[in-house]
């Protein structure tokens, strides 16, 4: 018989231990990352049992009498490993559903976990909204190679990138990640007039906490950076979570040579490197410059899907 346990600090070692052998979940769903903002959320995650036997994670958070899995994470459906059959993940998902409306919840706002993050196929939850009649609220996209057939770099693309290497530009890792927020905090500012979502304070406890996970690359001329990026590595996806260059660092293709060392050299042997996504608003807005540029470097549609269960 299913039944939903609120997380609770007590559950804090068989999450992790859940998370790391499930089949789609990655080090964000870990309590070290998810609780770097709880200040921010008001955590609902659940935990789905039968008996004594876990059967699969749901991060979220609850905001009034709606329940999103996860607002604070770009995304966080359920978590299951290879032992979830689809007809028992239908049964946790109704389960789970009938649980909220009993908590009083009136909507369950639900962030699909992208294919590319799956170690083995993990879309019954896809099939489960579809029998719950969810609506499909947001459809963001984000630009994706694929790193055993990566197309090759637009032409333009290849110019700027020999043109770094004349220059004696060079790429390195580094732990301080100080100078290139610097440059981030700006660009976002004079362009969008927004912060980073992540702080200085937060992005440093974060890679203390995952160092191997989160890497900071950056492209320097002399001791000056040009550009830079923040990688979320979960072993199968090298995603770039922050990446920014400043105007020298633009019209001297520091980006360009970044990203064809991250794409060809740094990152060759994981599956997907995935850019991000260049929507807003749900997906409702492309930007078309954005992601122009990263489909010059190859990188190709992955959906990031939301959706709307009325309870």
């Amino acid at each position: 018989m299913i039944e939903i346990h609120r997380y609770t600090a007590a559950y804090h070692r068989d999450w992790n231990d859940f998370v790391s052998e499930s089949s789609n979940g990655t080090f964000l769903f870990l309590r070290e990352y998810m609780e770097y903002h709880a200040d921010r959320f008001t955590d609902y995650s659940l935990l789905v049992y039968d008996g004594n036997k876990l059967l699969a994670l749901l991060p979220a958070n609850r905001s009034g009498d709606v329940l999103y899995s996860h607002a604070g994470l770009t995304y966080g459906g359920l978590i299951m490993t290879t032992r979830n059959t689809t007809a028992q993940v239908l049964e946790i998902m109704r389960s789970i559903a009938d649980f909220l409306k009993k908590e009083r919840f009136v909507k369950w706002v639900y962030k699909c976990i992208p294919h590319i993050y799956h170690r083995y196929p993990s879309e019954s939850d896809l099939y489960a909204l579809f029998r719950l009649e969810a609506r499909l609220i947001g459809r963001n996209i984000s630009s994706t190679v694929q790193l055993d057939k990566p197309l090759r770099l637009r032409a333009d693309r290849r110019s700027r990138m020999k043109k770094a290497e004349q220059a004696g530009l060079r790429v390195v890792e580094t732990t301080d990640f100080s100078p290139f927020w610097k440059v981030l905090d700006a660009n976002l500012q004079e362009r969008f007039h927004v912060k980073p979502v992540h702080s200085l304070d937060e992005i440093e406890l974060l890679h203390s906490r995952f160092p191997d996970r989160i890497r900071h690359f950056v492209t320097m001329r002399g001791d000056e950076i040009l550009a830079g990026s923040v990688i979320y590595d979960t072993g199968i996806v090298a995603h770039a979570q922050y990446t920014s260059a400043s105007a020298e660092g633009k019209a001297s293709g520091a980006l360009d040579l970044l990203y064809a060392r991250l794409i060809g050299e740094v990152f060759a042997d994981r599956k997907w490197f995935d850019f991000g996504q260049s929507t807003e608003d749900m997906g409702r807005y492309l930007n078309e410059g954005l992601i122009a540029q990263k489909e010059g470097f190859g990188g190709r549609g992955v959906a990031y899907d939301i959706y709307e269960i009325t309870l």
